[in-house]
This record gives structure tokens, C-alpha cells and sequence, in this order.
């Protein structure tokens, strides 16, 4: 005889999600898993990084749309999670799994709710602990060319674009878009989103995606880490650590230190070097670079506590070149390129013996 079917509520109902930006679709999911469960934990995607065509908005904003797109009483029973990339998947169901927990009571009952789109929604089957309600497709509405079309349009001719929106995002969404439109950050993101799209376009006649093949250089000395801010799109602005792509006649070492010579005029020898050369590591997480699929090869370098700082200039493709310090690197994650604030926490735990902390905001 089969098990009895528990017909109770689950306590609380989660939804993962980017929100870049909130539309109707979205709003829809999150009405009706205010409407199976007796509260609402919405876990927000993509914190603290800085600006890009993907995620072009923070977390503060998204879930204040949140919030202004929902009743009081709505408001009252939601409770808003955010979340970074860890460009890990393990860690990142782990921090899932802790940050829901700590606004459900012990024992009680959790549904994930979600729609299983496509490989972008495999996530939804990560957390065996936790009941899955899978919801059909709520309306034809999708956050990619709600972006495209935003970022895409001519300023002069954004006025031709907002009744299209009107139907795809809520009334606040809207006024923030418009409002966003006249603000500096929206140029810069228009600008980053070109770039990326001509990138793009150039390859797009390979008969295979490609896969690009970089490298970086993690150089620490004294207590601080070498960083260089970029000078060219995309990026343009952010910090990054020094490095670029693989030369069709280069090993991966000569590469590093083309890279670190052009970049920040590094003074010491390749044999000085590779003295201090601690290892390798490589990230390649499918999703890390906006360009396409991008593998870096990341060369530890320790210099040591006590040789004085090399002096170091930006070239090439860096504005500027810097020693900062590692106390310093914490409150920099917003600040940095791509997935390299999370390659610096990596190496860190590997090559200094120490776990670089996150903050909150």
C-alpha cells in the first residue's frame, strides 16, 4: 500500500532567481508561491559584483522593485536573500542552502518553486532536501531580450520602446528603467553591451564555439596582491589581475609573463620567476565571461614578506597597475572584472594559507 500523501502546506516556498530585471513572468511565480506556502524566500542572484550587460543592476535595486511590485500584506511574507556567483556550483547550493535556512524555523517545511526553462534552470534539481513544485511558464516573458532591448536602443529612440515594455515588467520596473536611462551607469552599460555583442558577432561564423585560452598572474609581495585596473572594454575601469590571451606561439608561461611585462612592467627576470612560481590553477566555469567560453590559467607568484614592493606601471591594455593591500581586497568585490575576485579568494585559501573574507552590505 503506498505511503499516505501529506496535503499540509510547506512552510516556506523558495525562489532563486537574477531578476535583471523583474518582469510580469518573474512577479507571476513569486504571487503564486505566496500562495502555496505561508512565507516567501526570494534568493537573489549575482550580489555584489560590479555592473555588466548581464546583470546590470544590484541586488539593492532588484529587490526594492521587489518589494514596490507587491502589496503590503505581500511584502509582509516575503523575505529577500541575497547571493553571489561563486562560479562553484557546490559552494553555491551550500550558501543557498544556508542563507534560506536561516529565515526557516527548525523543521519546517520547504518547496522550492521554479520553471524549468532550460539548462540555465538544472540548478532547481540541487537540493534534494527540499520539496520541488514545478510551475509552467508564466506568460512569454524573458529577462535576455527585455536587456537586449533596453541596452540596445538609441537613447534618442528609447521613447518608442516603453510601451513594449509596459507589457513585459510591472509599473515600478518601468519607472526605473526610465528613470535609470538618464543616469551615467546606463551609458557605461549600453557602451559595455556594443562591445560585447561586436565581440561576439566576430566569431559568430566559426563552425564551432570557441573556446578562448587565457592567463593570469596572482603576484603577491609583502602582504599585497598585484592588480591592474583595465583600460578597454569590456571591463573598462574594473580591477582585474594582470593576464590576456594565450599567443599562438606561447606555452602558458611565456604567456603569464608577456602578460605581466605588458601590462604593469614587471622589473623581475623569468628566472627570478619561475623561482617563485607556487602552482597553477585553472577556471573554467562555463559561465564566467560574458566574451564566451573562456579558460584561465592562473600562475601563483609569491615574492615573499620582505622584498620591497617592485615597481610596477600600466601598459598595454591596463590604465593602471598597483600593489594593494590584502587587507584591502574584501571591500573591493564589487569592484572587480569578471569572475577575478572569486579566482583571488581561491588562490588565496590555496597558495597563502588563508580564507579572504566576504562582507555585506
Amino acid at each position: 500500500m503506498p505511503p499516505a500523501q501529506t496535503t499540509t502546506a510547506p512552510h516556506t516556498a523558495v525562489l532563486i532567481g537574477r531578476f535583471q530585471p523583474l518582469h510580469r513572468g518573474h512577479l507571476a511565480l513569486v504571487q503564486q508561491a505566496l500562495a502555496l506556502a505561508e512565507q516567501v524566500v526570494v534568493v537573489i542572484g549575482s550580489a555584489w559584483q560590479a555592473r555588466n550587460p548581464k546583470n546590470p543592476f544590484t541586488w539593492q535595486e532588484r529587490a526594492a522593485l521587489l518589494r514596490e511590485s507587491l502589496s503590503a500584506a505581500d511584502q509582509a511574507r516575503l523575505r529577500l536573500v541575497p547571493l553571489r556567483d561563486f562560479y562553484d556550483e557546490p559552494r553555491w547550493v551550500a550558501a543557498v542552502q544556508q542563507a534560506v535556512q536561516a529565515q526557516v524555523p527548525a523543521g519546517a517545511r520547504v518547496a522550492l518553486v521554479g520553471h524549468f526553462k532550460d539548462v540555465s534552470s538544472a540548478y532547481l534539481a540541487r537540493f534534494p532536501g527540499w520539496e520541488l513544485t514545478s510551475l509552467p511558464r508564466q506568460g512569454d516573458f524573458d529577462a535576455t531580450p527585455v536587456r537586449d532591448a533596453y541596452l540596445g536602443t538609441p537613447a534618442e529612440q528609447l521613447s518608442a520602446l516603453w510601451p513594449a515594455l509596459d507589457t513585459q515588467v510591472p509599473p515600478p520596473v518601468l519607472r526605473f528603467l526610465q528613470e535609470w536611462a538618464r543616469t551615467p551607469e546606463y551609458a557605461e552599460m549600453q557602451q559595455e553591451w556594443q562591445m560585447i555583442r561586436r565581440y561576439q558577432a566576430a566569431w559568430s561564423h566559426a563552425p564551432y564555439p570557441p573556446v578562448f585560452v587565457t592567463v593570469d598572474g596572482f603576484v603577491r609581495c609583502a602582504g599585497h596582491l598585484l592588480l591592474v585596473q583595465r583600460g578597454h572594454r569590456p571591463g573598462k575601469g574594473l580591477w582585474a589581475l594582470p593576464g590576456g590571451f594565450v599567443e599562438p606561439r606561447d606555452t602558458l608561461w611565456q604567456s603569464c609573463l608577456r602578460e605581466l611585462q605588458e601590462e604593469t612592467q614587471f622589473p623581475l627576470s623569468e628566472a627570478q620567476l619561475r623561482e617563485r612560481l607556487q602552482g597553477v590553477e585553472v577556471f573554467d566555469h562555463p559561465d564566467r565571461s560574458l566574451r564566451g567560453r573562456t579558460i584561465t590559467h592562473v600562475h601563483a607568484l609569491d615574492l615573499g614578506p620582505d622584498l620591497p614592493l617592485p615597481e610596477v606601471v600600466g601598459g598595454d591594455d591596463a590604465a593602471r597597475a598597483e600593489w594593494v593591500p590584502e587587507s584591502a581586497l574584501a571591500d573591493m568585490e564589487g569592484q572587480f572584472f569578471e569572475d577575478h575576485f572569486h579566482i583571488v579568494r581561491r588562490c588565496m585559501t590555496r597558495f597563502a594559507g588563508w580564507e579572504l573574507p566576504l562582507r555585506a552590505e
